[in-house]
Parts: C-alpha cells; sequence; structure tokens
C-alpha cells in the first residue's frame, strides 16, 4: 500500500509540474487574452498574451488601454496609445515593443491628457512613443520600470494599422464612416435606429461604427443583421465592467467615473480605427442626421466643399432640433406605422426649432481623419488643418431625440420635411431590413 501512495504521489506530482510548465510556456490564460503558440527559436519570441478585448488594465497602474496605432504625423513619435487615466495618479511609463517575434528594448513615453475632461477623474489620454530603430514592431505594451522586464506577464496590444504612405488616399476603403457612441442602458429606439441607418445608405455612407455597452433585445437583432452584411462594424465597449460611468456629461452634476460612458474616447479611437480607410468620418449621435439641403448625397456635398475649401480638415455642422410634437399628417399625406416595432418614427418629426445663436450653439462634424490628433464632442481639440462651419441652408442636423425640455409653440417652429424628399427609396428599405431581422411581419 505505501508503494502504491508513493507512486500515485509522483504521478499527481509529474502532472502538477507539467501543467505549470505548460502554463509558462504557453501563456494560457483566462478568456480576456488570446494566447499565441510560441514558434521554435530563441527564448524571447513574443508575444505571449495578446488582449483581444476593447478595454485592457494595464498592470500596476488605475489605469486603462484601448488601442495603438502607428502615428508619424507628430515629430518625434511614432506609436500612439489611446487610453483612459486617472487623472491624479499619471506616472512615468515605457513602451516595450515586439519586432517581428523579438523582443526591443524600452523607450520613454510621452503621456498626453485631453483638454476636455469635465471635471471627471478619469481622462482620454495618449501615449506616445517612438520605435526602436531596425525594429519592424507589431505589438505594444507599456511598463512602469524600464529596468524590470517580465514578458510573460506582459499584456499586448497589436499596432492596428500600417506605415503611412503617399498612395495611402488610393487605397481607401470608404467614403463616409459614421461613429456613434455610445450604446448604454439597454437603449431599444430600433425604429428611429433602422431609419437613420438606411436614410445614411441612402446618402453615400459606408460603414457605420458603433460601441455598445449594452442594448435592447430587438436592437441587437437588428444589428446583428447590419453586421452580417458589412454596413455596421459593432465595437463591444464595457466601461461599466472597470469604471462607473456617467451617463451625463458634467461631473459636478452626474458624478461617477468618466464622462458619458466613455464617449471622448470612442470617438478618438473611431477616428484613428478609420485613419486608413475611410476618406470622411462623421462624429454623431444615433438621433441625428447630417443632412445635405442643396445636394443629394455627402459625396456631392463634399466635392464642392474641399473645392471651395481645400485646406479643411474639419467641417462644423450645425444642430437643429425636431420634437415628437406636434406632427401634421395631412401636410405630406399618411405615413407607415410599422406596428409592433419598438421606437418611434422620425419620419413625424416635420417640424424644426431654430437655434438661438446669440448662446452657445452646439455643432457636430465631419472630419478627414489624417488631419485631426485629438477630438472632442463639439470641436477638434488638436488637428493639422482648417476649419469651416457649414452654413446650414448647405447641410445641417436633423436632431430627433427622445424629448426636449421645453416645447415651443407652434409659430416659434418652421416645417421641414426634407427626410420625406426621400421617402420612396426609404420606407421600403426601412421594412425590407425590419423584416430581414424578424422584426416585421
Amino acid at each position: 500500500m505505501d508503494k502504491a501512495k508513493a507512486f500515485r504521489g509522483k504521478v499527481l506530482f509529474l502532472f502538477i509540474a507539467t501543467s505549470v510548465l505548460i502554463f509558462f510556456i504557453t501563456g494560457r490564460t483566462p478568456r480576456t487574452y488570446r494566447s499565441i503558440p510560441r514558434p521554435r527559436g530563441p527564448l524571447n519570441t513574443c508575444p505571449s498574451r495578446v488582449s483581444e478585448q476593447t478595454i485592457t488594465p494595464l498592470n500596476n497602474t488605475k489605469h486603462l488601454l484601448v488601442s495603438a496605432y502607428m502615428d508619424q504625423r507628430v515629430n518625434g513619435f511614432d506609436i500612439r496609445i489611446i487610453g483612459i487615466f486617472r487623472r491624479d495618479s499619471i506616472q512615468p511609463l515605457y513602451c516595450f515593443f515586439c519586432c517581428a517575434g523579438q523582443l526591443s528594448t524600452t523607450t520613454p513615453t510621452t503621456i498626453l491628457q485631453h483638454t476636455d475632461n469635465f471635471g471627471f477623474p478619469f481622462v482620454t489620454t495618449d501615449v506616445m512613443c517612438q520605435i526602436p530603430q531596425n525594429c519592424n514592431a507589431t505589438h505594444v505594451t507599456l511598463l512602469t520600470q524600464p529596468d524590470k522586464v517580465r514578458e510573460f506577464n506582459q499584456i499586448w496590444l497589436p499596432i492596428r494599422n500600417q506605415k503611412t504612405n503617399e498612395k495611402q488616399e488610393k487605397k481607401l476603403q470608404f467614403n463616409f464612416t459614421v461613429c456613434i457612441s455610445n450604446l448604454f442602458g439597454d437603449y431599444n429606439n430600433v425604429l428611429q435606429f433602422s431609419q437613420t441607418l438606411e436614410m445614411y445608405r441612402l446618402l453615400g455612407v459606408n460603414r457605420v461604427v458603433i460601441y455598445n455597452t449594452s442594448c435592447g433585445p430587438e436592437l441587437d437583432r437588428l444589428l446583428q443583421t447590419y453586421s452580417q452584411e458589412g454596413f455596421v462594424e459593432m465595437v463591444p465597449w464595457p466601461i461599466d465592467q472597470h469604471l462607473n460611468p456617467s451617463s451625463g456629461w458634467l461631473f459636478s452634476k452626474s458624478g461617477g467615473d468618466v464622462h458619458y460612458f466613455g464617449q471622448l474616447t470612442t470617438l478618438n479611437e473611431c477616428i484613428y480605427r478609420s485613419m486608413d480607410r475611410s476618406r470622411y468620418v462623421m462624429l454623431n449621435d444615433i438621433d441625428e442626421i447630417i443632412m445635405p439641403y442643396q445636394h443629394n448625397d455627402l459625396m456631392s456635398l463634399f466635392n464642392t466643399l474641399q473645392q471651395q475649401h481645400p485646406n479643411t480638415g474639419v467641417f462644423l455642422i450645425e444642430n437643429h432640433t425636431f420634437p415628437k410634437k406636434p406632427f401634421e399628417e395631412s401636410k405630406k399625406g399618411p405615413l407607415p406605422q410599422w406596428r409592433g416595432v419598438p421606437g418611434f418614427n422620425i419620419l413625424e418629426h416635420i417640424y424644426r426649432e431654430e437655434p438661438d445663436r446669440n448662446i452657445y450653439h452646439p455643432h457636430k462634424m465631419i472630419v478627414q481623419p489624417r488631419m485631426v490628433e485629438q477630438t472632442s464632442v463639439h470641436d477638434v481639440l488638436k488637428m493639422f488643418g482648417d476649419k469651416f462651419k457649414v452654413p446650414p441652408d448647405v447641410c445641417r442636423i436633423i436632431h430627433s431625440p427622445i424629448s426636449t425640455p421645453t416645447q415651443r409653440p407652434l409659430e416659434q417652429l418652421h416645417v421641414d420635411t426634407r427626410l420625406w424628399d426621400f421617402k420612396e427609396e426609404l420606407l421600403p428599405s426601412v421594412s425590407k431590413v425590419l423584416r430581414r431581422a424578424g422584426l416585421l411581419s
């Protein structure tokens, strides 16, 4: 019996030792990270663990990393890492690269907090650094100590784009990308969402990027349909698993860790995500349609604007609110009801409020991403070209919110049925996508 026990003990010891050895060799980790099989070769091959998450905690800090991009537009830097940093805990950091399978030396960073934080403890932050000479960098991570490298503990970010070149413009995949941030609170306004996306398709938008914290079940079905056909790119955004996100824009009023579920970070991330593949990027919310009024599509509008303003990289579009009430069906006949579909019909929003231009009035933007370095919600923070405010009779935002704080008298409103100019194509396309998602019989 003692020999049998000793044998079983040896077997158990060998099993545990083998498991530990496999862990350190393969870097097997929880589901948050993807293990990369190590090729045969030198012991310092890399990376062992690559984050597949859109939000990755940075070891030994209170900070979060989002994504890394090649960016050689600013002298002295090659890489821009977008993150969400706690403002009172900024510390020196060092870039550590994987160079086509080989580890690099560390390089110091420059940490750039974005100037718009609206009083919140966490702020969108860019970490800038140089790639060492003769390094074909594929992945990057950050260290708090340059001389304490433990490669098997590092969580690597892939460098998501290639070096820019003069032929880049010819290779762009899209003319217009819309960046929508953020879906949260189980948002489920399916009807408005489908109408807005189909309207953008008619205007010439090629891709819609949506950062999703949570949405309702019917909207999820609709978005899965759009994703399968490639029109929508869904980016998971589990900010609520890492911070206490605010649903407001000002810390003094709403509290929380970070502005509006990390909206400022997602807008910047979307610009860099789109930089090498889209000629223009539109930064707006799902209840807003950037609508040309003298052209039938966005490309015609921007061919004209770019010719008139050749060095302009940021076009500011004025916001105009279209409240839910009143609605007069007699203006241009009845509209379909799409019974049973959650949400409301924005085609019933035909009265426009005129903004008070004597006070601050917000704009949204269409930008050339290669000319923008940092952005906020209503204006850019750093850029390389000019800005231009587009006259509202040329292009304006049709903003159809769920509610408005006050209701103006009818005589202060203007009838604006611009959306109805697209009814013949819009109505059947909305019904088609709702049926395809199983939301309309």
